[in-house]
Parts: C-alpha cells; structure tokens; sequence
C-alpha cells in the first residue's frame, strides 16, 4: 500500500454519472471548472485517449502561471481515469492519479486518489501547495458545473 505517499479527495456529485465522466474528459468541460477557487485554466494542446495529452497553463489568483502536464494511461468509461501529471513531458517528479465515479443515490461519487514517487513529495504537495484543500475546491467547482449544465445554463 502506498498509503504515506497518497492523498485522496472524494466528494458526492448531483448528478448522473455519465454526465460527471463527461466532464473530465473534453476541453468545452474542463475550462470551466478545473482547478481550485481562483484558478483559470487555458489548454494548449488536448487529445483524450490513452496515451494521448493534455497540455494546460493554469493561472492562480495572485495571476502566476502554472504549466501542468497530463498523460492518460487508462480509460474505462464512466468507471475509471487514470492518468500521470507532471509540470511537462518528461517531468521526473510525476504523480500518478487514479479518477473513479461510483453511482451513490441519484448522484456520483468522485474519488481523485493521487500516489506520489515518495512521502516527501506527498507532504510538500498537502503542505505547501494545500494539496487537499485545492483538490476538495476543484471537485466543489465539478459539481457546480455539472449542477449548472443539467439546468440548461451551458455544456
């Protein structure tokens, strides 16, 4: 078990889960809702497939920029993501996540279950960067999306 190098946000979404499986996988989606409080995020390059890559700025509130990375390396709709992430291609400090959406009632239940290479990179993510405050803020800003298509105000 990698237990002191994961860290794991989950969070009930109001809707169905084929619509929060969506979400996570184009551009028109992720653009509105990825990302903690405050933070945009432009894509620059976008295939969704495994193997294919994600390639994103996201600019924090204090307007810095932030160049994020991510590869798919599984794709089980609408079941499972998983995917590596890192600052660029080859980056040598890449985590690995693992997305799952579970049906819970009428809703979804999103789990984002992130292994870093080792403990001292796990706590520099919770600690410094607040790892576990900006992943339950990016599912809070996925569920307001979701909410807000299935009341028709965009797709």
């Amino acid at each position: 078990m990698a237990t002191d190098r994961e860290i794991v946000v989950s969070r009930v979404v109001d809707a169905p889960r084929e619509l929060v499986f969506e979400a996570f996988t184009e551009v028109r989606h992720l653009a509105r809702w990825w990302g903690p409080d405050g933070f945009t995020t432009t894509t620059r390059a976008f295939e969704f497939r495994v193997g294919g890559e994600w390639d994103f700025v996201m600019r924090g509130p204090d307007g810095a920029d932030y160049p994020e990375w991510i590869t798919w390396t599984g794709i089980t709709p609408p079941e499972r993501i998983t995917l590596r992430h890192g600052e660029f291609r080859d980056d040598p400090n890449t985590f690995e996540t693992v997305l799952t959406f579970e049906p819970e009632g009428a809703g979804t239940r999103v789990e984002l279950r992130t292994i870093f290479p080792t403990k001292e990179q796990r706590d520099e993510a919770a600690e410094k960067y607040h790892a576990v405050e900006g992943g339950q803020q990016t599912l809070g800003n996925l569920a307001a999306h979701v909410t807000g298509v299935m009341a028709g105000e965009g797709s």
